[in-house]
């Protein structure tokens, strides 16, 4: 019998998002659905568990946790990848580390609804329509006629871009790789970094965190958009330079800001953000649905499943 841990599960959901009843038979299977805080608490709770479960990068896996869990022998993350595991500690450790894999299609949906969420303004007029407020307060844009820049044109690039196109948008894209041809393909216009923030009604960025897009939308793309111009950030937020954002929305250089991931997670309650007035947040929302948690938590049973039997899946490590 092999003690399981499914961590996070922020929405008591693990257990009926998929079909545990073999898994249970002859295994412990406990759920996390408060947050471990640190490295002291994690390892405490999860001293006797041989096999963890863990949703994306909620809780991430430092050499010091690995250090503290001797029994621990599998690691399965949702996802295809997940930077806040150290894989060169999980191997020193004799742990294996798999993955789920997923498709992008909820986030792709987030970062449109964040778009249109700041375009029309929805949070200031649903706020102006509690009790006692006014009616019909500010003057949004269609998205129709607008140029869509997409920073990262990869499989949820590529699906973003074919939103846009449906709502009548021109789409153009740029990465660092990005030839006209893989461009053409995915039904955008290949430009360069410069001339994507300064022809761009709305950035979008749907670039992996890597030591070279770290901090790529700094001061200086941010001074090339449009006044009007909208940001949204549903890839890492380390992607942007939060200081250089936060000067970008005080001095009303952007119109706005639409996040679903930041630098710290969670969002610490004091952080400026929170209180900026042009900034439409959402708390990592852009994996979490019914349909993308069937998905994940399938893939982690199909992992541990085939970990028991002796012939692993998805091998990060």
């Amino acid at each position: 019998m092999a003690a399981i841990a499914i961590l996070d599960d922020y929405q008591n959901a693990a257990l009926r998002m998929a079909d545990w009843s073999r898994l249970q038979t002859n295994n412990r299977i406990v759920t996390f659905t408060e947050r471990l805080p640190d490295v002291e608490a994690a390892a405490r709770a999860l001293a006797e568990f041989e096999v963890i479960g863990i949703m994306r990068e909620r809780t991430p896996f430092s050499r010091a946790l690995f250090e503290r869990l001797p029994k621990l022998r599998l690691l399965v993350t949702t996802g295809k990848r997940n930077a806040a595991i150290d894989l060169n500690a999980a191997k020193a450790r004799n742990v294996l580390v798999c993955n789920t894999g997923g498709a992008g299609r909820a986030t792709a949906d987030l970062a449109f609804a964040l778009m249109l969420g700041l375009a029309r303004h929805l949070r200031e007029e649903f706020n102006a329509m509690r009790p006692g407020g006014g009616w019909q307060t500010t003057l949004g844009f269609d998205l129709e006629g607008k140029t869509l820049g997409i920073l990262g044109l990869g499989n949820l690039g590529a699906r973003v871009g074919r939103i846009g196109t449906a709502f009548g948008m021109q789409v153009i894209a740029w990465s660092e790789n990005l030839t006209d041809q893989r461009a053409e393909e995915r039904g955008a216009e290949r430009v360069d970094k410069d001339a994507l923030f300064r022809r761009s009604d709305i950035v979008t960025i749907h670039s992996v965190l890597s030591p070279r897009t770290r901090g790529i939308v700094g001061a200086r793309e941010l001074g090339l958009m449009k006044p009007t111009a909208l940001l949204i950030n549903t890839s890492r937020g380390p992607i942007v330079d939060e200081t250089a954002l936060l000067a970008a929305l005080r001095e009303k250089r952007i119109a706005g800001f639409g996040a679903d991931t930041f630098d710290v997670e969670p969002l610490p309650s004091d952080h400026p953000l929170r209180a900026e007035p042009r900034a439409l947040l959402t708390p990592h929302l852009g994996y979490v649905t019914e349909e993308t948690y069937r998905d994940f938590y399938g893939g982690m049973v199909q992992a541990i499943e085939a970990w028991l039997a002796g012939t692993p899946i998805n091998v990060l490590s």
